[in-house]
């Protein structure tokens, strides 16, 4: 749903709403040349023949255009019928890549205004790798949290001592390897699976191996945000994998339930806003 946005200051002036940026990388005059005129540049069409569906694409292309700050915080997003024409796709497609920035935090809609860019990536996460499957990603992220949550739960009632040394030796691997600067997706997914595998239930296992690309690719880029962040950030992560690995140790069902979807929380926010760098 909408929010209302009323365009007042704390004063009672009306405040000027800014104008819409186009999607295009030539709507703005080069540094230096103040005056220029603007040139219109059609966006790149997007392509129907690959397998990223198209609404994944436009999320990833307006995604990318946030993260390089060609939209910073506060701007305003072409309207929907632009955003066709810049794009030459339907609008139920634009439709869905508002959806999901909406859902990401990334956009916010206001009511008879159009929609505002609300949240921006660091900046650095253009040069780690592809930001054009991050829709992907953070979908995966939705499904792991009522997944891996309830899993982390039955691991806590369930897990034999054999199996709660294979969490710590995971989570001990991973914190070891981030704390001398080497970062592993596949450390990270050790400590996970080996939650998964605790709870005795295979199917959580098999479930999650089902979305194993999309959940790498988004460890991948979220552990190198980490590794060329800041050491507060770092310490999060291993301080929310400890929790995590107490209330399992503990035999605390629902706190381990909680602990782990707070994590997976987080680490969706951190990879999407800045501010939590």
């Amino acid at each position: 749903m909408s929010t209302k946005y009323t365009g007042a200051t704390s004063g009672g002036q009306e405040k000027p709403l800014p104008k819409a940026r186009s999607l295009t990388t030539a709507g703005a005059a080069p540094a230096g040349r103040a005056g220029a005129p603007a040139q219109e540049a059609r966006a790149p069409a997007l392509d129907r023949g690959q397998r990223v569906r198209l609404g994944d694409q436009l999320y990833g292309q307006i995604f990318d255009r946030i993260a390089s700050g060609h939209l910073n915080v506060g701007d305003k997003l072409p309207s929907e019928h632009e955003i066709c024409e810049q794009f030459g796709v339907s609008r139920p497609v634009v439709r869905e890549a508002l959806l999901r920035l909406r859902a990401d935090g990334l956009v916010s809609a206001y009511q008879g205004l159009g929609t505002f860019v609300s949240h921006q990536p660091a900046p650095r996460l253009k040069t780690l790798g592809d930001v054009r499957n991050v829709s992907a990603y953070l979908r995966a992220q939705e499904v792991r949290m009522a997944l891996e949550g309830d899993a982390a739960r039955l691991a806590a009632l369930r897990r034999t001592d054999e199996q709660l040394k294979k969490i710590v030796d995971a989570d001990r691997a991973f914190a070891d390897g981030l704390a001398h600067g080497r970062v592993s997706a596949e450390a990270d997914l050790a400590f996970h699976a080996s939650i998964a595998e605790a709870s005795g239930n295979d199917f959580y296992l098999a479930v999650l191996e089902t979305i194993h690309e999309s959940i790498q690719g988004f460890m991948r880029l979220s552990l190198n945000l980490t590794r060329t962040g800041s050491r507060q950030r770092a310490e999060r992560v291993v301080d929310e994998h400890a929790a995590i690995l107490a209330a399992i140790r503990e035999q605390d069902g629902e706190r381990a339930r909680v602990a782990m979807q707070f994590h997976l929380g987080q680490a969706r926010h951190r990879l999407v806003d800045r501010e939590r760098d």
